[in-house]
């Protein structure tokens, strides 16, 4: 019994040794014949990708390395973004990593703030724009940026109105010995009064009130000090901008209804606020008004409307005794699904409008377009504002401030020139508008016109 059940042992492990005998043989088989195949493969893989023979595999590594790496595969060339040119641009004002918002010009006329959505403010010294390198100072604001920024009238300030916090903030600046800017640092925070988007922020030029402005239409006017002088309601339903008109007796409102709002903010001869008062209203749009410009001394005021036109007003007028501002002229400009943006030149002679990425310019003395310039940047216009001059209007958008010629007030100059030149006139008059007039032939004729 002993016998039958060791034989029956023996033939067990003689079976299982066998059966594994078999197993690493076909193993030894599968992985000679298959990697065989598949060397083959991988080397005529890469003599058709290349045209060319390839030695012979030696490892498996050595296949894997040679079909990663794509050496031998051409690669696209990288493109980078081309930079926009054109024949009226001067100069693009460089260095912002985000979009540009806004801009503001120092009183002195030395200094430029650019506010931009990545929580910078940059001053920019601007002036002389002819030369290759600009001396900046950028001023960061912690956690937050800037929707809209002004200088102070002694441009020995600059305020800002942050957007998270809704606050209003005074930098003081602090300058070298050579009058270029050192440094610049908080000094006063006003206190918080906007629960929604402040689309009006400005500083009167006469340096009595500072005036802010949200969507839903609560406009309030400070003091330099951060103290509230008053509150009062635009009555526009949802307001789109508030300024402050270049002489610093009026502030002026637009929004969805179709009258632009002009209030006059009065004091006492001994500077003391007394109140913001009815002044009157440009009417005659058919819907909401989107934006407003002033010229230099508050005599013109442009406005732009959702009703397809843009109109210009004369303003120096005496409306306490009734006198009501008049239509010069209206033009049409090309509409987009985006809101424009207006600049009025100095002199009223020229009005920019921004059409999504590109800006027209206007003759305010016919209404008729001059010409366009296109595509300036890839997204929208934020801003554009002429220079005291009016020979340049900066344009803000992605990441610069783009200079233009005002090509434009060339021609309107010419025209004006020419208009007075046929009433009677000094000679010595006459002969300063014709000399004027070459001048600025000369310098249409460097631009192709």
């Amino acid at each position: 019994m002993g016998d039958i059940q060791a034989g029956q042992n023996f033939n067990v492990f003689l079976l299982a040794g066998t059966t594994i005998f078999i197993c690493v043989i076909l193993h030894f088989v599968y992985k000679t014949v298959f990697k065989s195949k598949k060397k083959e493969a991988l080397k005529h893989e890469i003599e058709s990708d290349t045209g060319a023979p390839v030695e012979e595999v030696n490892s498996e590594t050595t296949a894997t390395e040679t079909r990663v790496s794509g050496k031998t595969k051409k690669r696209t060339t990288w493109k980078g973004k081309s930079e926009f040119s054109h024949p009226w641009l001067l100069k693009n004002l460089k260095g912002h990593p985000g979009t540009v918002l806004l801009v503001d010009f120092s009183a002195n006329g030395k200094f430029m703030a650019a506010t931009c959505d990545d929580g910078s403010v940059i001053l920019w010294d601007v002036r002389d724009l002819n030369q290759k390198e600009h001396k900046t100072l950028r001023v960061n604001i912690e956690f937050d940026h800037a929707s809209h920024v002004a200088w102070s009238p002694d441009s020995k300030a600059f305020i800002v109105h942050t957007v998270r916090e809704n606050n209003i903030v005074v930098y003081k600046i602090e300058k070298k010995k050579d009058g270029t800017i050192g440094s610049a640092a908080p000094v006063i925070t006003f206190d918080k009064v906007h629960d929604d988007d402040v689309v009006g922020f400005d500083i009167s030029s006469n340096g009595k009130f500072i005036m802010s402005c949200s969507s839903k239409n609560d406009m309030v006017i400070w003091d330099l000090k951060g103290q509230q002088l008053s509150r009062l309601d635009t009555y526009l339903m949802t307001t789109h901008t508030a300024k402050v008109s270049p002489c610093g007796r009026f502030v002026v409102a637009t929004g969805f209804a179709p009258d632009v709002k002009v209030m006059e903010v009065g004091f006492t001869k001994n500077g003391e606020f007394k109140q913001v008062t009815k002044a009157y209203e440009l009417t005659g749009h058919s819907s909401g008004v989107y934006d407003v410009a002033f010229d230099v001394d508050t005599s013109h005021v442009a406005t732009i409307s959702k009703d397809g036109t843009w109109k210009l007003y004369h303003t120096k007028i005496d409306y306490t005794r009734g006198e009501s501002p008049h239509v010069l002229e209206t033009g049409t400009y090309g509409q987009t699904a985006h809101a424009p943006r207006i600049a009025l030149s100095p002199n009223a002679e020229v009005l920019a409008v921004s059409v999504g990425p590109s800006v027209e310019f206007y003759d305010t003395y016919t209404g008729k377009l001059y010409d366009t310039v296109e595509n300036i940047y890839s997204g929208i216009i934020n801003y554009m504002k002429f220079d005291a001059s009016g020979k340049y209007l900066f344009v803000c958008g992605d990441r610069a401030v783009r200079v233009l010629h005002n090509v434009c007030g060339y021609y309107t100059t010419i025209a004006s020139c020419t208009r007075l030149l046929g009433s009677k006139q000094t000679s010595a008059t006459v002969e300063r508008q014709k000399k004027t007039i070459e001048e600025c032939k000369e310098a249409l004729a460097k631009f192709g016109k």
